[in-house]
């Protein structure tokens, strides 16, 4: 479940955190606080699906400056804002980067848990599909090769041809790549491929 997710805290201010910790927790969220980026840093297992409700203005590394950190490390951790500085400009580069929300202190208890929740999520499947890509990045050149001609629709032989091999030799692969990704079907197949071709896409656009 979504709950059972980590959420992180991070704002400089003492009675901010005890606050919406209290705020939060009533909700049946998992909160964690921290009193700087740097703290959350040093914490933090930043490979793993959570949320982090980040202060934009904190002595140190700034909430706009984590969250660049965690994009640069291809983190699956959803980021909100929370600001009490906050203008449109701020919010508008908040969410190119890829927040879930932005929101000006004091937050709604309600908006702010049911943010939360979508952040829990988007990063459950973005840490998903890193998974994915990770499982795509262990194939062989020959087999990345194979999958995107299964991708356009070829058949075993039409594959053969195209590639002046035995179609005997695209079944082992094929095999392998069902083994490989860990599915059961093509179609299972087909829809986490069109997930890591997204992926890259986007990748290749950032």
């Amino acid at each position: 479940m979504s709950l059972e997710l980590p959420v992180y805290l991070i704002d400089d201010d003492d009675s901010v955190r005890r606050s919406l910790r209290f705020m939060l927790e009533s909700y049946g969220l998992k909160i964690t606080d921290f009193d700087s980026a740097e703290a959350f840093f040093t914490a933090v297992d930043l490979t793993l699906p959570g949320c982090a409700l980040v202060d934009v203005r904190m002595p140190g590394l700034s909430g706009p400056q984590l969250h660049l950190e965690l994009v640069a490390k291809n983190s699956p951790l959803a980021v909100i804002y929370l600001t009490g500085h906050g203008d449109v400009p701020m919010a508008v580069e908040a969410l190119k980067l890829g927040a879930v929300d932005f929101f000006q202190k004091p937050a709604d208890g309600a908006k702010l848990a049911e943010a939360v929740l979508k952040a829990l999520e988007h990063t459950k499947a973005h840490h998903q599909d890193n998974q994915y890509l990770e499982t795509y990045q262990a194939l062989t050149p020959r087999e990345r090769e194979i999958l995107n001609l299964i991708a356009q629709g070829l058949k075993n032989q039409e594959i053969a041809d195209s590639l002046c091999i035995a179609m005997r030799t695209v079944e082992i692969h094929r095999a392998n790549l069902m083994k490989g990704m860990q599915v059961g079907s093509l179609a299972e197949m087909m829809l986490i491929y069109s997930r890591i071709a997204e992926r890259l896409r986007l990748e290749d656009n950032r």
